[in-house]
């Protein structure tokens, strides 16, 4: 914290002035405190704006106490310039909208908030796109790409950010607001006549570039991807002293950008893409200067060691079988207003190539989806190399570097030794076709001597970069990272012309300083350091993959901000319902790392603020699958409240919804009681008001009689046939035998003999949620002891509920790590549609003929996929949609809460009610999860059937000789 400032004063007087948040606690304060770098500095305080109007009280504010400032997107910028002691603005949550579109002009005027993905998709409506769309387009802000001047995939096409911007509104920290854009000489001596503040920025700006203007164009390198340094090019007469071109990539460290008007570029709507497979990047990147005269609109690159790592991770395999064979690739895109000619286009390339002495193997793709995967790979570069099982650590710092496109294999050959010198760890991806290189390098950044081994690699990168004219970023800005390095690559005189810059704009030194310009050294503020030694909690995970470490597992969130996305996927629900930095994966991530450091959180796992983050988290374990480098906030969550409520009473949900097991068993001797309590109006609302339930949700009805018991009655049969154990779970036992009943049905109609046990068994899955982990490992231990004869006999147990199963996958072994009998449980367990698919495929399925909207239950889409389920839908020959629905919000217990049911809706609203809500009555409605089930059946009427009761439609359906 800044002793120098009256924070409360200046927290109390940001509060009368903004109508948006401000946040000056212990919380907001740690989840802010570093970006996607290895830099973390503690904010001051956080605003999160409204409008323009917000923003100019809060900086006059800011003005009035000297408080140093700082505006932000997405947060994942990679050289610390998104971290500092200051009042970080964070513009994502409300000023996020496209003010205007001029299809004409091919202009649109935006605010900084403003996700990339949603204005290309209001761009699209006139076959528009922004032309950089760095990886993170789906999540990252326009505000930020302005302050990195980022590029992306597409700027072979486009270009980079600075070469697609007109205007930007601004606000200097002495409070001027004006819109800068490219000035004409007239214009220019006008302005500095009109006198005031505005003349004199504009006067001192035309005395800067006359100083400098010689040094300017003899030190820029003239390469496509030199982000490195101020834009000071832009205020040459050749560049139309273009002044909010030369503002792009300052990083927020002279002015604040309010509005901007952005070039839109057409976008090819067919596009192709060739893959080419050669024996090493080295050889491939020896072919650019043959591929860039055929005009891709993208021409990217990656190694065999990304490839090697996504495998060891079980990242994308499905997606990577499609590449050709070799050991470096590189992916060729064409577009065109047809797919016939961008096809056209590839094949000349291939031509081309193939006319080479040792030509690369090549695969072209035309289909949508399979391009989608092809690209997901790319994107997925950061995750690929990071936490890789066994291996040391990667970082940034040498990310980004950036040569002359006919030098990359020269480069990278060099680079290569170097690496090897320093004993590092490495993979190379990037944007071959402009020479801008990505890696994550395995630096020591804990110990004395690594951190000097880390400086000497960085100085010796930097003059091996230069000897090639080349630039110390090519993407990813300078903030802290760089900085220091800049008068290798420009000179003294140059660096003196950026300090320069920034006096104009920023004479106080107030915005984002330590970075760019007189910055901190690069081993200052790191976010581990010599003094980072947290302590090490015993837990009841044993966090295998990290060591054995919770405090190694928090270390696992880089802060690339996948979980900041708004729509795909199903990470993270409760940040698409909230749009808060806390509700998100890497915020919960980064509260968890925080509070293990104990500066500024307090209190351990008696923390609040973590509290309060964790609470909600859906435990959808979708980031488990879909974060890039696999954070498992379920298990952090559970981890976290075991320890929270130690020797201390929980909420009344925990006991009502938690230990829901036991209740169901009461209730089963008397169902129609429990259900007279239930379901009769007064008592109802009684009943939820105790048990913590939202007043708007209905209590399921208990059955009238419960699978175990109908199975008890009714008997095994096919004795003599292969065995199965059908899994009965609580929800469809005592709720919705109909689904158990009609998987008993389609098993033994596949020729098995089906056993339920009879025993009081339950996997304790809402357990989890409220880190009840003692009575949670106590039932799997039951389970263990009770079923050890048929697990070790190979019997498989299918499972009905995708959480059920997740548990036998997920939580058994990280509960039970050495336990042979919990291996060889979690290798025998199926889902009932995996079962089907990989253990009964000799079964031929009837068939239905008619359409279904299918929902995955989110933990069925995170850790055992939907392929099976897709492979049975189609078997029964289905005409079906999956929906790209994430989770349904009911989450188990989650939305019945009352805490959580406005949350629950919003997710549920996002995608997956509209469309059952939109599907013909006669259209089937999938869901396997009961929790989904109930969602769909409370909220729009629909009743949603499990896979097990499709299947056995279709049976009856065959046997009486009809179909649907």
């Amino acid at each position: 914290m800044n002793t120098t400032i009256d924070t409360e004063a200046l927290a109390a007087k940001l509060r009368a002035q903004v109508r948006g948040e401000v946040r000056f606690d212990e919380g907001s304060r740690a989840l802010y405190a570093t970006d996607s770098s290895n830099y973390r500095q503690v904010p001051i305080g956080v605003v999160i704006p409204r409008d323009m109007d917000d923003v100019t009280n809060a900086v006059a504010a800011c003005r009035l106490y000297g408080a140093p400032l700082l505006a932000r997107g997405a947060g994942t910028s990679l050289a610390g310039q998104c971290c500092n002691v200051a009042v970080v603005i964070d513009m994502s949550k409300y000023m996020n909208t496209v003010i205007e579109i001029d299809p004409q002009k091919r202009l649109a005027r935006i605010q900084p908030g403003i996700i990339l993905d949603d204005l290309r998709h209001v761009a699209e409506q006139f076959h528009l796109t922004f032309g950089p769309d760095p990886a993170t387009h789906n999540y990252c802000t326009l505000g930020g790409m302005i302050g990195n001047n980022s590029c992306g995939t597409h700027s072979v096409m486009a270009g980079k950010t600075v070469d697609n911007i007109e205007e930007l509104e601004i606000l200097t920290y002495d409070g001027l607001r004006m819109r800068v854009g490219r000035t004409s000489d007239e214009e220019l001596e006008r302005i500095i006549k009109e006198g005031g503040r505005r003349g004199e920025i504009y006067a001192g700006l035309k005395a800067l570039r006359n100083k400098y203007a010689h040094l300017i164009r003899e030190r820029y390198p003239s390469i496509p991807r030199r982000v490195s340094g101020y834009n000071l090019d832009q205020l040459l007469p050749e560049n139309g002293f273009h002044v909010a071109r030369a503002l792009v990539g300052t990083e927020n460290t002279c002015v604040t950008v309010l509005e901007a008007t952005a070039r839109l570029v057409a976008s090819p709507p067919a596009r192709a893409l060739l893959v080419l497979g050669y024996p090493d990047i080295y050889s491939a990147s020896d072919d650019i200067m043959e591929i860039l005269p055929h005009h891709p609109i993208a021409l990217e690159g990656m190694d065999d060691l990304l490839i090697e790592n996504a495998k060891r991770k079980n990242l994308l395999s499905s997606d990577i079988a499609l590449l050709p064979a070799g050991g470096g690739w590189f992916l060729v895109e064409f577009g065109s207003d047809t797919m016939q000619e961008s096809v056209v286009r590839a094949h000349r390339l291939m031509e081309a190539l193939k006319r080479k002495q040792t030509p690369p193997d090549m695969k072209l793709f035309d289909n949508p989806r399979e391009l989608k995967k092809i690209w997901s790979i790319r994107e997925a570069g950061v995750g690929a190399t990071g936490s890789v099982p066994g291996e040391k650590p990667v970082w940034s710092g040498w990310e980004d570097s950036a040569v002359p496109p006919e030098k990359v294999g020269d480069y990278l050959r060099d680079l290569r030794c170097l690496l090897r010198q320093y004993d590092y760890r490495w993979a190379f991806y990037g944007h071959f076709g402009q020479g801008c290189i990505h890696t994550r390098i395995s630096f020591d950044l804990e110990t004395r001597a690594g951190i000097q081994q880390f400086r000497s690699f960085m100085n010796e990168a930097a003059d091996l970069v230069i000897n090639y004219n080349g630039s110390l970023s090519g993407e990813h800005g300078d903030g802290q990272a760089r900085a220091e390095l800049l008068p290798k690559m420009f000179g003294v005189e140059l660096v003196d012309a950026f300090r320069e810059f920034k006096a104009i704009w920023d004479p106080d030194w107030k915005m984002n300083p330590g970075k760019v310009v007189d910055a901190y050294p690069m081993d200052e503020n790191l976010r581990l350091g010599t003094s980072y030694h947290p302590p090490q909690p015993e837990t009841h995970f044993s966090f295998v993959e990290d060591e054995g470490s919770l405090t190694r597992a928090t270390l696992r969130c880089i802060g690339v901000g996948k979980c900041r996305k708004l729509e795909g996927g199903t990470m993270c629900p409760s940040f698409m319902a909230t749009r808060e930095e806390q509700h998100s994966t890497r915020g919960r991530a980064r509260l968890l790392f925080e509070m293990l450091q104990g500066n500024p959180l307090s209190g351990s796992f008696r923390n609040e603020a973590v509290k309060d983050a964790l609470d909600l988290c859906l435990a959808c374990k979708g980031c488990k699958s879909e974060c890039p480098v696999n954070v498992d906030m379920a298990t952090y969550k559970a981890e976290f409240l075991s320890h929270y409520y130690k020797g201390r009473l929980r909420p009344i949900t925990s006991y009502s919804m938690g230990l829901i097991h036991r209740w169901v068993r009461v209730a089963a001797l008397m169902p129609a009681l429990a259900n007279f309590f239930t379901q009769t109006r007064v008592l109802r609302n009684i009943a939820k008001r105790l048990a913590g339930i939202a007043p708007e949700r209905q209590v399921p009805v208990f059955a009238s009689q419960t699978f175990k018991q109908w199975f008890r009655k009714r008997g095994a049969q096919n004795e003599g046939q292969p065995k199965v154990i059908l899994w009965p779970d609580t929800f469809n036992n005592h709720f919705h035998p109909q689904a158990a009943i009609a998987a008993v049905e389609v098993l033994e109609a596949a020729g098995y003999q089906v056993e339920v046990p009879q025993q009081s068994l339950c996997c304790g899955r809402p357990l989890y949620d409220r880190g009840m982990l003692v009575t949670a490992k106590r039932l799997l231990q039951n389970i263990l002891d009770t079923l050890r004869p048929q697990i070790r006999e190979g019997v498989p147990v299918v499972g009905l509920e995708p959480s059920c199963v997740a548990v036998f996958r997920d939580e058994l072994l990280n509960l039970f790590p050495s336990d042979e009998d919990a291996k060889r449980l979690s290798q025998q367990a199926f889902l009932f549609s995996e079962f089907l698919a990989k253990q009964a495929g000799h079964y031929e399925l009837p068939q239905m003929h008619c359409k279904a909207v299918v929902h995955g239950h989110c933990h069925h889409t995170a850790i055992m996929k939907m392929t099976d389920e897709e492979a049975i839908l189609s078997k029964l020959n289905l005409d079906y949609t999956v929906l790209d629905s994430g989770c349904c919000g009911m989450a188990g217990a989650f939305g019945f809460e009352r805490d959580h049911y406005e949350v629950s809706i919003k997710v549920g609203e996002r995608v997956l009610l509209p469309a059952v809500r939109s599907a013909d009555n006669d259209t089937l409605i999938i869901a396997d999860g009961f929790s989904c089930r109930e969602q769909i059946t409370q909220l729009t009427g629909r009743h949603a059937l499990h896979l097990a009761e499709v299947i056995q439609m279709a049976i009856s359906s065959r046997s009486s000789g009809g179909s649907r």
